[in-house]
């Protein structure tokens, strides 16, 4: 059986990224980091205040021409992922090469997201039902049990993004369908559940931390030259730069704990 190890996965991922770093972060910011700070620049300001003080009962409209550049930009930020497992995964592959696989790759992934998204859909409208039913009963009942089908929708929905954490290195690294992808994805996390969860959140901890250090640090000094507007820009940049550097380590590491993970008898699917 095969066995991942998280302190291997690092190791081998600080030596990959040294040694290929001006592969990875050009790519990492230019569709990785950059257009999700476009997209946030880009964002209405009734929607900048929800996010900063969310409020279910008051959730502000989005803008049908906001909700398609949030659409494209999450294309962006897949296809610019795919191009980084390739590049950590096939050794010697050029750029050019990694963005024109991850373009041919991109529709599998894009169908994986529907997929998931339609399930999760599912789950919801029989959650959904089932509310309806108990509150033909009671309202306290109906009140009970939307607030333990909430949760466990989330949970769902928790378990499947940590199963599926290696569905884009197989979806670039295989030539593999839609539902072949998900069914490989989910086999390879088998046993790793808590193990992956705790890489995440640790990964997830530290570049949050990082990213809002520099922006607040960056944001400041240019804030005293050059006013709010200078402080904005300078600060976003400078966590997307941050983020950037931490997307291309987590990935890099994701990439090796798939190799890790990867049974011997699998290699006659990959290309």
């Amino acid at each position: 059986m095969a066995t991942m190890s998280i302190g291997k996965a690092w190791e081998e991922a600080v030596a990959f990224v040294a040694r290929e770093a001006t592969l990875l972060f050009p790519v990492a910011l230019l569709f990785v980091a950059l257009p999700g700070l476009i997209l946030q620049e880009m964002m209405p300001p009734e929607l900048q205040a929800w996010f900063a003080q969310p409020k279910p009962d008051a959730i502000p409209a989005m803008p049908p021409g906001f909700g398609l550049a949030m659409l494209l930009t999450i294309i962006l930020i897949w296809f610019g992922a795919l191009a980084l497992f390739a590049l950590a995964l096939r050794p010697g592959i050029s750029v050019g090469e990694a963005l024109r696989l991850s373009f041919a790759r991109l529709p599998v992934l894009i169908g994986t997201a529907l997929v998931v998204v339609g399930a999760v859909a599912g789950i919801f409208v029989a959650a959904a039902l089932v509310g309806v039913v108990f509150s033909l009963a009671s309202k306290q009942l109906a009140a009970a049990a939307g607030l333990l089908l909430g949760f466990g929708l989330a949970g769902i929905v928790f378990f499947a993004s940590i199963r599926l954490v290696l569905l884009n290195p197989v979806v670039i690294d295989t030539r593999l369908g839609v539902m072949d992808s998900l069914r490989q994805a989910w086999a390879l996390t088998q046993g790793y559940f808590w193990r992956l969860f705790g890489f995440l959140i640790i990964v997830m901890l530290l570049s949050t931390i990082a990213g809002s250090a520099a922006q607040a640090i960056i944001g400041s000094l240019a804030g005293l030259a050059g006013g709010a507007d200078a402080a904005r820009l300078a600060g976003g940049l400078a966590g997307a730069a941050v983020s950037s550097i931490a997307q291309v380590y987590m990935l890099v590491m994701l990439a090796r704990l798939y190799r890790q993970a990867q049974p011997q008898d699998m290699s006659d699917i990959f290309s």
